[in-house]
């Protein structure tokens, strides 16, 4: 890790990198969305509703966690991650 940071840092560098325009490609967001309403749509009143947006909701947190720890806090490149495209202004 680049160096200890309080907590406030953290969480503005997270925010930072969550509403970045160049963190997730215009396919990707336009995907994950239709996703997300299909997912409403099809499975909304029923019971595995809730297991499958569990599922869901654990993956993404999963991966979030791995790229925040492969890029040491969004601040190498790893992946489809690029940090000089979206490093802070």
């Amino acid at each position: 890790m680049v160096g200890k940071k309080n907590f406030s840092s953290i969480v503005k560098r997270e925010l930072e990198v969550a509403f970045s325009k160049h963190a997730q490609p215009l396919w990707f967001r336009l995907l994950k969305y239709i996703l997300l309403v299909l997912l409403f749509y099809f499975y909304g009143g029923t019971r595995i509703f809730w297991i499958i947006l569990g599922i869901v909701f654990i993956s993404g947190l999963l991966l979030h966690l791995w790229y925040r720890h492969k890029t040491e806090g969004w601040t190498k490149s790893y992946g489809f991650w690029n940090y000089d495209k979206n490093k802070p202004a």
